[in-house]
């Protein structure tokens, strides 16, 4: 069953209607990827009310639903819920406007609108398991991650400075097969490296320091989430003892992973690994969360998470210590959960990697 026709399905009676009006959910609901454009769901049919920029493409890519071209939304939307009787309407409460719902109160006062979190949460519920199709989309962008970082490993030097790597990540990730880079590329060295999300600077590279490296591609608009701490040079025992305590907590967390574990629990395996070793109070953020059409989605792995683990979610694992003022260690993969665990998804090694 399509998204749209599961949708469908869940409208109350053929008196209801949802419309989509986020970029997200109309690329999940329809496949087609465009900066514009209205989703209008009915018991009986849908409609997705594009531009002249869009419209031809819309027209050959979309299968669910009835493109129509954009002339006057608002006359456009009351021949719709006329056309179909409709009398109540459910919007995404998470993405939609203050002032786009006025405008519909405004002009259609006989509806009732309801800006609850009902349809945003039956979006989410099917968005956090992933399809087939997903799922291999997902794969092939972490592959295509995973090709961009063994070029740049050639190429890594002391000298070379935060963005220029940063720079040459992108240019290995599009160069690799990807459509676009999944978020803005992570290059922090040395101090740097102290602080989870550093932006590249104009910092060299010297010896003795870690450089961590959070990067991921974009595939048929599914991401990719990868992170890899490199040694350059001679570190020091502290620094390798640290590597090593990440590593561990890496490797339980991914241990646990399975259906039914909460979010919350999830990452307390990993918290525990680093109490074990004297680090927990450097681990300041969560163990991980979901990847799909965007980089952070539900479900969260958390110290405050209310969320419950299910099998066909993807999530990262991705435990980290930061010493404030000296450096930082993050490994973090991506992990598809299994009817009975789950598989780490990602392929490249985490031995310490020395340049």
């Amino acid at each position: 069953m399509s998204v749209v026709s599961k949708i469908m399905a869940a409208l109350h009676n053929k008196n209801h209607a949802a419309i989509i009006t986020s970029e997200t959910n109309r690329f999940y609901a329809t496949g087609f990827s465009s900066s514009a454009g209205t989703l209008f769901i009915t018991k009986e049919r849908s409609y997705f009310i594009i531009d002249a920029r869009y419209y031809e493409k819309a027209v050959e890519a979309i299968r669910d639903c009835k493109v129509v071209l954009l002339e006057d939304l608002t006359e456009q939307a009351g021949f719709i819920f006329s056309a179909h009787g409709i009398r109540h309407v459910s919007v995404e409460s998470k993405t939609m406007t203050v002032s786009e719902l006025s405008k519909y109160i405004d002009k259609f006062p006989g509806l009732e609108f309801d800006s609850t979190s009902w349809l945003s949460d039956i979006i989410e519920k099917q968005r956090i398991i992933k399809s087939e199709t997903e799922f291999k989309n997902i794969e092939t962008a972490l592959r295509i991650t995973e090709r961009a970082y063994n070029k740049i490993l050639d190429k890594l030097e002391p000298g070379l400075t935060e963005k220029q790597i940063s720079t040459l990540l992108t240019f290995y990730i599009l160069e690799s097969g990807a459509d676009d880079i999944a978020f803005p590329i992570i290059a922090a060295s040395g101090k740097n490296s102290a602080v989870p999300h550093a932006k590249p600077t104009n910092k060299a590279i010297c010896g003795g320091e870690f450089l961590i490296l959070d990067f991921g591609a974009v595939y048929k608009g599914y991401r990719a989430d990868m992170t890899r701490t490199i040694a350059f040079g001679c570190v020091s025992d502290e620094m390798k003892r640290v590597y090593s305590a990440v590593l561990g907590a890496n490797s339980d967390a991914l241990k646990a992973l399975r259906p039914d574990i909460s979010g919350k629990l999830a990452d307390n395996v990993a918290r525990s690994t680093l109490e074990a070793w004297g680090y927990d109070k450097h681990f300041s953020h969560g163990l991980g969360h979901g990847v799909g059409i965007e980089i952070h989605e539900a479900p969260t792995l958390s110290a405050k998470s209310d969320s419950t683990l299910r099998e066909g979610m993807v999530v990262t694992v991705e435990p980290g210590v930061y010493i404030p003022g000296e450096f930082g260690v993050r490994i973090e993969d991506m992990a598809y959960i299994t009817s009975d665990g789950c598989i780490c998804m990602t392929k490249t090694p985490k031995a310490l990697m020395y340049k």
